[in-house]
């Protein structure tokens, strides 16, 4: 994903980093789409997000930007106004959400999970044959009039592969807060693979969880 490293306001004509507003006229500027998103919210280019700061931004940048201060201001302004509302939105939307940061940090870096995703992640082949085999069970219990009998085993089911989504939130975080300090040995690359395996199993772990909500849900409606 590229990245812009400067852009030139049009009511002064100075050139400065992208943001908002001209650091010098204080004009309201019309980003480009391909902006990144830190520089959207004026934060720190970090996978590691101080939550708190992000949100004031988004707030404060989000009165500044209204379209209703810009009714009669001029076309750039207005332009400026409604597109960067959107973009600003998306930004935070991403950045807030510690999944769709690293997947976003991930395509920064030039890496993208696969379109599909199918292909079950190594890790999770144990869990993913049983989870399979559990479900199967639930699904000929429940066409022989004994859905009640294994309703407990679908909640533990559930359960588990929620303790396991937590575990994967933990090691992204973590995985996120060494490029921040700096610390893999393996460099760059290591850290890279490390993050596009864990948000591929992340990925198929939400796969998981959706059948095993959606059996819950004939469960609990039969």
């Amino acid at each position: 994903m590229s990245q812009v490293d400067t852009v030139r306001c049009w009511r002064c004509a100075h050139l400065h980093q992208p943001l908002l507003f001209c650091p010098v006229c204080q004009a309201i500027q019309l980003l480009p789409p391909q902006v990144d998103y830190f520089s959207v919210l004026g934060i720190p280019h970090s996978p590691v997000v101080d939550e708190a700061e992000l949100t004031r931004r988004y707030y404060d940048l989000s009165r500044r930007l209204h379209p209703d201060l810009y009714q009669t201001g001029t076309a750039e302004e207005k332009e400026a106004s409604l597109k960067n509302t959107a973009l600003l939105n998306r930004a935070y939307r991403t950045l807030r959400d510690l999944v769709q940061r690293g997947q976003y940090w991930l395509e920064l870096h030039g890496e993208r999970l696969g379109r599909d995703n199918n292909q079950v992640p190594p890790e999770l082949a144990a869990l993913v044959f049983e989870v399979q085999e559990k479900l199967a069970e639930v699904r000929e219990a429940r066409a022989a009039g004994k859905a009640a009998e294994v309703q407990t085993e679908l909640m533990q089911t559930r359960a588990d592969l929620n303790d396991q989504m937590a575990r994967l939130r933990t090691a992204l975080a973590e995985n996120l807060a060494q490029w921040e300090r700096g610390r893999d040995r393996g460099g760059t690359a290591s850290l890279l693979s490390a993050l596009k395996n864990l948000l591929s199993e992340i990925a198929y772990l939400r796969t998981l969880l959706r059948d095993v909500e959606k059996e819950s849900d004939i469960q609990w409606n039969a």
